[in-house]
């Protein structure tokens, strides 16, 4: 991955609109939601989530879908697993071994990660 699309995709989720937007999207994955009702869900006028939706899809992070006369928009995974994959090159001093930092088959009901997962990460 080029640095300059990292620094696109950071920039791009560095503006809370944008994220909550994107989070949404992820929570919606791989289906996505469409534009009206993430307006409606996260209380943005249309103008004000067209901009954001479209810094979004310019760095990639998300695409649209075109469903009858609206347009749905899913999160674009791929992307953000290979920004996490660049962030993550160099962890360990360049030597790779790092356990995922991350891995959501690991995660709760509530989001928080089991004793038991815990334990297995100390071992």
């Amino acid at each position: 991955m080029k640095t300059s699309y990292a620094v696109d995709s950071l920039a791009a989720l560095a503006q809370e609109t944008r994220l909550n937007i994107f989070r949404l999207l992820v929570r919606h994955a791989p289906k996505g939601l469409p534009a009206g009702t993430i307006a409606r869900r996260l209380r943005l006028p249309g103008p004000t989530l067209s901009f954001h939706l479209n810094v979004l899809a310019a760095a990639d992070l998300i695409e649209p879908h075109k469903n009858g006369r609206s347009i749905a928009y899913s999160a674009k995974l791929e992307s953000v697993n290979r920004l996490t994959g660049f962030l993550m090159e160099n962890c360990c001093g360049g030597r790779g071994g790092c356990a995922p930092f991350a891995e959501p088959a690991n995660i709760g009901a509530k989001g928080k990660t089991s004793g038991k997962e815990i334990q297995r990460r100390k071992e």
